[in-house]
């Protein structure tokens, strides 16, 4: 028998990859559980592992399929938004969301100043592209803060921490945006001359966050009545399938880009909208569930070939100067914005700090440079993709590290145990 005939078919290999991958999305999160490490740290290791052996060709670099990049990206956000809002029990209440305010109204802006003047002054980039980058950093990602996000629907596991930064990460992808299209419209403005300010202003600020809200509730509150209370034998939470989800997540984004407006923020008010058309029903909890299998399998896919991708260069041409930068942006600029922002906020140092801290870049921010590169005419793509995606990378190694053991600490402070979330019995 000739060798080649002992190779295995790629697409066997691929079969038994996927089948090995979905394994580890049912198992790592329980075996990680206690463990001070995370499910993305795991699997950047396994992806980086993966493309290092000599038989994988492929080298999945962002900059060498931009249009793929953006897409997938898209992609994986959007799952996450639906699933973050699925889950909040809060009603939605402007004093009881307060936290969430703060954080989008002065941490977010702050943070986006901050990195802005230091791309400029340290790294000796144009105001548009520091921009870029800054915009592109500043949010907390939905997709890879599962382990400081509230627990499924009607679990009780939303405290202030939990809350703020699951209702953050669902509201910033979304107000981000305004600052992404600035950066565009500036780089654009400086080679052709022409006005830009009132055009941002009206049509990708108001019109954008007012189109996206408003068309998010509207098809939040359709998917909604015709999921709980449309007539009682026709009832489509009969079906119990929790896919229903998945279409809300498709329909609330595709229409509302269609009308040009912003999908991320119209997909997390469609979830908090169909979540309150029926708040205590068990289809919620169904739905989340097959959400969240969906944005973890698609997640892992992700971080493999970001994996893939830092094997294969896509840090060679940081400096220890931007290293430096990176590091201030997670250490310093994060937390001292969040400190900021939570100032005469009602709750304990504790609290806030584990809030200002946990401001963990990701897929959003992978996605928002994919996004504005795509648009705009810039000489240093590569080099700008080493320094975001180092800060993701830092960003995933020391969230990753320290989330078990601070968010168990955080638990056993209030009263919980971290492992079943019920109040802890006082000892006589």
């Amino acid at each position: 028998m000739a060798q080649s005939e002992w190779l295995p078919d790629p697409y066997i290999l691929s079969l038994t990859g996927l089948g090995l991958l979905i394994a580890l999305v049912a198992w790592l999160p329980l075996a990680l559980k206690r463990l001070p490490l995370s499910l993305p740290i795991v699997c950047i290791g396994i992806g980086a592992a993966l493309f290092s052996l000599p038989q994988v060709g492929l080298r999945p670099l962002p900059y060498d399929y931009p249009g793929v990049t953006e897409r997938f990206t898209e992609f994986v956000v959007i799952i996450a938004l639906m699933g973050a809002g699925l889950k909040l029990d809060r009603v939605f209440e402007w004093r009881r969301w307060m936290v969430a305010w703060r954080l989008l109204a002065i941490t977010m802006p702050l943070s986006i100043a901050a990195i802005t003047g230091l791309g400029v002054w340290a790294l000796g980039l144009s105001w548009p592209i520091a921009l870029l980058v800054a915009a592109s950093l500043a949010p907390t990602d939905p997709v890879l803060a599962a382990d400081v996000q509230v627990g499924p629907p009607k679990t009780g596991e939303e405290d202030e921490v939990r809350f703020g930064l699951t209702s953050e990460a669902g509201l910033n992808d979304g107000l981000a945006f305004p600052f992404v299209q600035l950066a565009i419209a500036l780089a654009a403005a400086a080679s052709t001359g022409e006005p830009w300010f009132v055009e941002w202003l009206t049509y990708r600020v108001l019109w954008e966050i007012g189109a996206g809200i408003l068309g998010g509730w509207l098809i939040g509150r359709a998917f909604g009545w015709l999921t709980f209370h449309v007539p009682a034998e026709k009832k489509l939470v009969r079906t119990d399938d929790g896919l229903i989800a998945i279409a809300a997540t498709l329909v609330s984004y595709g229409l509302t880009e269609i009308i040009h407006s912003y999908g991320f923020l119209a997909v997390f008010v469609t979830a908090l909208t169909f979540r309150r058309t029926h708040r205590e029903h068990e289809f919620q909890l169904r739905m989340h569930d097959v959400t969240e299998q969906i944005e973890r399998l698609a997640m892992m896919v992700l971080l493999l070939l970001f994996g893939g991708a830092l094997i294969s260069g896509l840090l060679a041409a940081v400096s220890w100067v931007e290293a430096g930068l990176a590091l201030a942006i997670l250490l310093v600029i994060r937390p001292v914005s969040g400190l900021i922002g939570l100032a005469g906020f009602r709750a304990e140092w504790g609290e806030k700090l584990t809030l200002a801290f946990f401001g963990i870049r990701g897929v959003g921010s992978l996605y928002y440079l994919s996004y504005g590169l795509n648009r705009m005419e810039v000489a240093q793509a590569e080099h700008l993709w080493g320094f975001v995606g180092l800060v993701v990378l830092l960003s995933i190694l020391l969230h990753g590290l320290t989330v078990t053991p601070i968010m168990r600490s955080l638990d056993r402070r209030q009263g919980r145990d971290p492992d079943t979330g019920e109040a802890i019995e006082e000892k006589e």
